[in-house]
């Protein structure tokens, strides 16, 4: 396993530097999030946590139930008696006494059937603790969801741009690399100087080097991705818009969070559950009433006759009434209040982290969304410049060093225009995620939904 893990993450690296075209059928965001959702392993033992959780209910449950035991047990024993010197008759001679072995055995079985009446309230406040726990737990899973499939989506959009980088580098690199051919050939005729020819030689390693870097960075984000998903990314479509599951304001953002925030749900049902622990502990101040029935047998193990065998039946009623603990109780009950206390106040916290939560990633978008207008602008004005500065080297109104600024500035804007969108995407699902939307039933409806 380990193996064949190192293997994969390996051939995201070497295969960073190869062709984009990748397999015939293009895998899109909602495959990898398809795939993720059924492997990863956080995942995975997030819903292992859970099931766990959920048989605290059937234990707490069991307080009402009644509860049936059965025993056997067999007894041999030996008593061995030494010679001794004693007067046995009185007539003042002693006599030795006769020693021996004496052998003995017994076996018994009994049933016993205990029944609770009446628990003063404590498994009804164990049940309800309960429950609320395991709600508590369903939405720490959907935290945990939220957060792989963040990863993913980070994941994905990161090796799409990435691999518009290289492609941007590798076309900055032919374009330079023709660039330092037409300079030579002038250079030879002596329309230009030997300054001209360094300028762009640095130019173009320069951009060598930008796209070894790029490289790098493509190797790395395939890595990600194949942590988190599962598998190398192939062909990759284009992400699919999240306007449709986006708040159309800020207020209903709010609104969203208050009402789905995963960690703002998990933190009201600790607080049901530390309530319910409140009235546990104050019931430990009530009597206990159970009933207790046993049916027993009592005879010789060897031999064994069942017809010889005694039986005897026992009925109980057990009332317990705690009349004095030490402080005991009480010092519970404060600890469970305190403990109340303290989760009332972290559930106003979560709403306060997730309220913000939501203007910072709702502040996000609103800047990416303007730096993808503004990137758009700039790239459309960066590719008529570098259009018409070469034309106008051409006919000598321009210099060499004038034409590879040009280039430069075009390359940055379009690599600021696909980190823009690339931004936009992440801060919308960033929105999603404070408002308790990024989940799989939105990002991939064909899903079989995990049932908690």
């Amino acid at each position: 396993m380990f193996i064949s893990r190192r293997g994969a993450l390996l051939a995201a690296v070497f295969s960073a530097g190869l062709s984009f075209g990748g397999p015939a059928s293009a895998e899109s965001l909602a495959d990898a999030i398809a795939l993720a959702y059924q492997t990863n392993p956080t995942l995975q033992a997030q819903r292992a946590s859970l099931r766990a959780l959920d048989e605290t209910i059937v234990q707490a449950r069991s307080g009402w139930r009644p509860g049936l035991s059965a025993s056997a047990s067999g007894q041999y024993t030996e008593t061995r008696t030494p010679r001794q010197l004693a007067d046995l008759n009185g007539d003042g001679i002693p006599e030795t006494s006769v020693g021996g072995i004496d052998e003995g055995n017994s076996g018994a079985a009994s049933l016993t059937l205990t029944q609770p009446v009446w628990t003063g309230g404590r498994v009804g406040a164990a049940v309800s603790a309960a429950r609320a726990e395991v709600l508590a737990g369903q939405e720490n899973l959907r935290r945990i969801e939220a957060e792989v499939l963040g990863g993913v989506i980070v994941a994905y959009v990161d090796v799409r741009r990435d691999q518009e980088a290289v492609r941007i580098r590798q076309d900055n690199v032919q374009v330079l690399g023709r660039q330092l051919e037409e300079t030579d050939a002038r250079f030879e005729v002596g329309e230009i100087t030997r300054t001209d020819v360094a300028q762009a030689q640095a130019r173009l390693a320069a951009a060598e080097a930008q796209l070894r870097s790029a490289e790098a960075q493509l190797a790395i984000s395939r890595a990600s991705y194949a942590a988190i998903v599962g598998q190398n990314p192939g062909s990759l479509d284009s992400e699919p818009p999240l306007a449709a599951v986006l708040p159309a304001t800020v207020d209903q953002a709010y609104e969203a969070a208050e009402r789905n925030n995963p960690q703002l749900r998990q933190a009201r049902y600790n607080a049901q559950a530390a309530e319910a622990r409140v009235a546990a502990a104050r019931a430990e101040r009530m009597p206990n009433l159970s009933l207790t029935g046993s049916l027993g047998w009592n005879g010789l193990a060897d031999p064994f006759e069942p017809s010889d065998y005694s039986r005897n039946v026992t009925g109980r009623a057990t009332l317990t009434v705690p009349i004095f603990t030490g402080g005991l109780n009480n010092s519970r009950v404060r600890a469970a209040r305190e403990r109340e206390t303290a989760s009332e106040l972290a559930v106003e916290q979560a709403r306060r982290t997730a309220l913000q939560n939501v203007t910072q990633a709702w502040s996000q978008l609103l800047a990416a969304r303007a730096n993808i207008g503004s990137t758009d602008v700039q790239v459309r004005a960066a590719r008529i410049a570098a259009e018409g500065v070469r034309q106008e080297q051409q006919v000598g109104l321009r210099t060499t060093i004038d034409v590879l600024n040009a280039e430069q500035e075009l390359r940055a804007a379009e690599l600021a225009q696909i980190s823009a969108r690339r931004d936009e995407y992440v801060a919308a699902a960033s929105v999603l995620a404070a408002v308790g939307r990024l989940d799989a039933a939105n990002l991939a409806p064909q899903l079989d939904i995990y049932a908690c």
